[in-house]
């Protein structure tokens, strides 16, 4: 279930010579809110802007709960602000 959507900036990963990408720039959401209402639990995914291929997919948890991208709140409600509070991923081979 889709519950929310963001437009990434052109610069939206920081390479690290360690194989690691982070987030870089603000990641807003579309229309500043979210799509729909639940808990964001197990995955997200990053796809293309047709949101047919799907680029990059790894865990999501709360702020510091270890996932690959962390949010304010895993417990989403539809109209509510949501902010990405980090993002990063190490390449299988590093």
């Amino acid at each position: 279930t889709l519950l929310a959507e963001t437009t990434l900036p052109a610069d939206w990963m920081l390479a690290a010579a360690d194989g690691s990408k982070a987030k870089l720039g603000t990641w807003s959401l579309i229309g500043n809110a979210a799509a729909g209402s639940g808990v964001a639990i197990g995955h997200f995914r990053i796809m293309n802007n047709a949101g047919t291929v799907c680029h990059v997919q790894g865990t999501v948890t709360a702020t510091s709960g270890g996932g690959d991208m962390e949010l304010s709140s895993t417990t989403i409600a539809a109209g509510q602000p949501l902010t990405v509070d980090s993002f990063s991923i190490t390449e299988g081979n590093a």
